[in-house]
C-alpha cells in the first residue's frame, strides 16, 4: 500500500494493557471484540478500562490483521493523533456528563470522507494522494462534537466503484485489494468494503460508509453487519467525494442495530432518541411487509435462507404480502446509469476544482489523461471515459432519465405498491454467496436487491440473515422516504429473534 502508516507507536505499549486491565488488587481479563457502544461505555463508567485503551486495542487488530496476518487490507491509513484524543476523552469523562454513547469510540470512515486529521481523503485513487481536508466533512464535525475518535480511513473501490467497466469490487489502486475476513479469497463486495471489513473483524467499533446503490447494503451483507442507506438528503455529502448527488448517501455500518440508530442519530443531527426508542423487541407485531418476488430471486442459495427469514417474520407476528412486482426494473436500470454518468461528470468536476492546490488534477479530462500516464493498473478507466463524453446537466436525456424515475422508481414504483397493499416495509435478500475474488476479469455478482431503493433514493437497511458455509448472507427491509424508524423498528425485531451474527475465523478458502 502506499500511503498506509506502520503502527509502530504499539511497541510502546506492552500486550498485557491491550488485553488486560487491573483494578485494585484484582487482575481482570476483558475481551473487547464485538462490544457495543453501550456495553464499552458501561466498561469504561466501572472504571474497567480507559478510551485510551480502546483505542489502543484496535490499533493493535489493525496491526495483527491488517497489516500482517490474514492482511485484510481493510485500513488506507490512521490518525497519528488518534491516542491522544482518547486521552484526553478520559480525562474529561466524568466532567461532560450526560455524553453520548459515541464518546470515546473509535470510528472509521470510509476514505471518500473527509477529515482535518492528517490523513488524505483518496477515494482509493493515486490522483488525490495528497488531498489533505483543512476541515471536517459536516457528518465528521458531527461525530466529533459526540465524542467519537476518528481512528482512520477504510479502503474503497476506487471512485467508488465508478471508474472502471470490469473492477474487482474493494480494490483500489491506493489501498489495493480489501479480502473479507469470513473466507480471505471471497470478495468482501464494495466499495464501503474496507468499513465493512473493518468492523467485522474488529478493527473498529464502527464505520461510516457511503451508497450509491449497493455500496453500504452489499458489503455490509458479505460481512455479517447492519448496514443502514438513509434517505437521500438525509445526512449531508458535505465534504464527501461525490459519485452522484441523485444517489449518494452516506450511512453507519456496525454490529447490531442499535449501534447503527446510535450512529444515525448522531450523523443526522437528530436528538438522542429519536431512533433508539425504535428499538423495540417484538417490532414486528403487526407490521405489513411486502414481498417483492422478481427483486427476490436471483439467486437459489439466497432463496432458501430467505424463505427460512420469512417465517420468522411470520411468528414474530408480522403479515406477509406475497407475490408482488415492481415494474419497470429494466427501464430504471438504464436511467440509473445514464444519471450516474452525467452526476459523476458534474459533482466531480466540481469537487475537483475545489480542492487543495496540492492536487494536480482539478477535472474528470485531466484525471483520466493523470491515468494514461500510470504504469498500468489491474482495470481500465472506461466508466471515467464514458462519463466525460456526457454534456451537461440541462441535456434532454439526463432531464428525461430524471423524470423517469421520478415517476416508476418513486410515484408508480414504492409509493403505489406501498400505498395499495398498506405495506410499512418491502423485504428481499440483500446478497447472494460472496464470489472469488478476480482480479483479471472482475466482479461476478451473485445477485442483489439494492436497485430500487437506491435509485429512487429511499432508505433501506440490512441484517445478517444467515450464514452458507461459512459466507453472510444478509437480509434487506426497505420503505418510503425518510422512514428510517419504521425500518430500525423492523431490523432490531428481526435481529433480536435470530442473532445470527458471528465473527469472522479468517478461513483462506472454501472449495466451490
Amino acid at each position: 500500500m502506499l500511503f498506509k502508516k506502520r503502527l509502530l507507536s504499539l511497541s510502546l505499549l506492552t500486550v498485557s494493557i491491550l488485553f488486560n486491565t487491573t483494578t485494585q488488587a484484582n487482575s481482570v481479563v476483558i475481551n473487547l471484540e464485538e462490544q457495543s457502544f453501550a456495553q464499552l461505555q458501561q466498561l469504561v463508567d466501572d472504571k474497567k478500562i480507559t478510551y485510551q485503551q480502546i483505542t489502543q486495542f484496535y490499533l493493535s487488530r489493525i496491526a495483527e490483521l491488517d497489516d500482517s496476518g490474514p492482511t485484510l487490507n481493510a485500513i488506507i491509513s490512521f490518525n497519528e493523533q488518534a491516542l491522544e484524543i482518547a486521552k484526553q476523552r478520559d480525562a474529561l469523562h466524568g466532567v461532560n456528563e450526560p455524553h453520548s454513547l459515541l464518546y470515546g469510540m473509535p470510528i472509521v470512515l470510509k476514505d471518500n470522507i473527509e477529515s482535518a486529521d492528517n490523513m488524505p481523503t483518496t477515494a482509493g485513487a493515486i490522483a488525490l494522494a495528497n488531498n489533505y481536508a483543512q476541515q471536517d466533512a459536516l457528518l465528521v464535525e458531527r461525530l466529533k462534537q459526540a465524542g467519537a475518535i476518528i481512528l482512520g480511513k477504510a479502503n474503497l473501490s476506487e471512485w467508488a466503484n465508478f471508474k472502471s467497466t470490469q473492477s474487482s469490487s474493494g480494490w483500489s489502486d491506493v489501498g489495493e485489494q480489501t479480502k473479507n475476513p469470513y473466507v480471505l479469497n471471497r470478495t468482501p463486495c464494495g466499495s464501503s468494503s474496507g468499513s465493512a471489513v473493518a468492523v467485522a473483524a474488529n478493527l473498529a467499533v464502527a464505520a461510516i460508509g457511503t451508497e450509491t446503490d449497493g455500496s453500504i447494503t452489499c458489503p455490509a451483507a458479505h460481512n455479517a453487519l447492519v448496514g443502514l442507506k438513509p434517505t437521500v438528503g438525509l445526512v449531508s455529502v458535505n465534504g464527501v467525494v461525490p459519485l452522484s448527488h441523485s444517489q449518494d448517501a452516506p450511512g453507519p455500518m456496525a454490529r447490531s442495530v442499535q449501534d447503527a440508530a446510535v450512529l444515525l442519530e448522531v450523523l443526522t443531527g437528530s436528538e438522542p432518541n429519536h431512533y433508539q426508542k425504535h428499538l423495540i423487541k417484538k417490532g414486528l407485531k403487526d407490521k405489513r411487509i411486502g414481498i417483492v418476488r422478481n427483486i427476490s430471486e436471483f439467486n437459489t442459495v439466497a432463496s432458501n435462507a430467505f424463505t427460512q427469514a420469512l417465517e420468522v417474520l411470520s411468528n414474530e407476528g408480522a403479515t406477509l404480502v406475497d407475490n408482488l412486482v415492481l415494474d419497470y426494473q429494466e427501464e430504471l436500470s438504464q436511467a440509473e446509469f445514464d444519471i450516474l454518468l452525467y452526476d459523476f461528470k458534474h459533482d466531480v468536476n466540481q469537487y475537483l476544482a475545489n480542492t487543495p492546490k496540492q492536487v494536480k488534477v482539478k477535472s474528470l479530462a485531466e484525471l483520466i489523461k493523470f491515468n494514461e500516464a500510470q504504469p498500468i493498473s489491474y482495470f481500465n478507466q472506461g466508466l471515467l471515459e464514458m462519463a466525460e463524453q456526457k454534456g451537461n446537466l440541462q441535456s434532454e436525456s439526463y432531464i428525461a432519465a430524471k423524470k423517469l424515475v421520478a415517476e416508476k422508481a418513486r410515484l408508480k414504483g414504492i409509493d403505489a405498491l406501498m400505498a395499495e397493499h398498506k405495506l410499512d416495509a418491502i423485504v428481499a435478500p440483500t446478497n447472494g454467496p460472496a464470489w472469488v475474488i478476480d482480479t483479471l476479469n472482475g466482479d461476478h455478482y451473485t445477485g442483489a436487491s439494492s436497485s430500487p431503493a437506491a435509485i429512487a433514493g429511499y432508505p433501506s437497511i440490512t441484517i445478517p440473515m444467515s450464514f452458507y458455509r461459512e459466507l453472510p448472507l444478509g437480509i434487506s427491509f426497505f420503505s418510503g422516504a425518510n422512514n428510517e424508524a419504521m425500518l430500525i423498528e423492523i431490523g432490531y425485531a428481526f435481529e433480536q429473534a435470530t442473532r445470527v451474527r458471528k465473527p469472522p475465523q479468517f478461513i483462506p478458502s472454501i472449495d466451490e
